[in-house]
């Protein structure tokens, strides 16, 4: 049994977080397990509510899962606190958890704030380095560097100073690059590659992000090459969104075909 992890969020919309990176997983035929590390009061409009899951309870959560059914991929979406990054990190780290991805939630698509001021350092320095690829959009690579990212010659320069801080590889995602097409940025800190896929017609949809490094992490699990693991996930999210759907009064939701 091929058995994946996820650590993040709860997202009760059932778009993105805990419940995409579950649906995802299971449409690439993984096991999936969880530590929730919030609970969000969520629809398609947006955020009203989070609270935060203490972080001795995020660590059970993980022991429990890895020390009974074993993983053979991790990744980290939304982690809210310091407390709750640092101990993520630490989990990682004792159990030895394989193929950890690491997307970096920092903001929300409607703007509301899902890392504290006082967690991007300690996740820059925990938990990045412990990181087998990175999943930044081009907002959160800007907050990462310190820097604009408006194209992708700035892409791939946020991606070198984003390997420089530990992690094996990085993939800047391209929905938010300013491209013709959808580009994502693979550096593995030797070399870029660049997968290009038909850029749909502008909507706003949520879960895109999470649901592409569950893709990932999925195909991780099955022991495929970090590089076939982005294309797939690439292909995978488009079709999820061309199949998208509007159940709510605002943002389209995935499918998880």
């Amino acid at each position: 049994m091929i058995t994946a992890l996820t650590i993040a969020g709860s997202d009760s919309s059932g778009g993105a977080g805990i419940q995409a990176d579950l649906k995802t997983f299971a449409a690439h035929d993984v096991y999936g397990v969880c530590a929730i590390t919030a609970v969000t009061a969520q629809s398609t409009i947006g955020i009203s509510t989070v609270h935060t899951v203490p972080a001795d309870v995020v660590a059970a959560q993980i022991e429990a899962v890895v020390t009974d059914l074993g993983v053979d991929a991790g990744k980290t979406g939304m982690l809210a606190s310091r407390d709750v990054v640092e101990q993520v990190a630490c989990s990682l780290r004792t159990l030895d958890v394989p193929s950890v991805v690491v997307d970096p939630v920092i903001v929300s698509t409607s703007g509301t704030r899902l890392l504290d001021n006082g967690a991007l350092d300690s996740l820059k320095t925990e938990l990045l380095p412990l990181a087998r690829c990175v999943t930044p959009n081009r907002f959160e690579a800007e907050l990462l560097t310190n820097r604009p990212v408006a194209s992708v010659a700035d892409a791939r320069e946020a991606a070198r100073r984003i390997v420089d801080l530990g992690p094996s590889a990085v993939v800047i995602t391209g929905g938010h690059l300013p491209t013709e097409d959808v580009t994502e940025i693979l550096f593995d800190g030797r070399d870029f590659i660049e997968f290009h896929g038909v850029r749909l017609a502008p909507q706003a949809t949520h879960g895109t992000g999470c649901t592409f490094s569950a893709a990932i992490t999925a195909a991780l699990a099955h022991g495929r090459s970090l590089a076939d693991a982005v294309q797939a996930a690439q292909t995978y999210v488009h079709d999820a969104i061309r199949r998208g759907i509007e159940p709510g009064a605002g943002s389209r939701l995935l499918t998880h075909p």
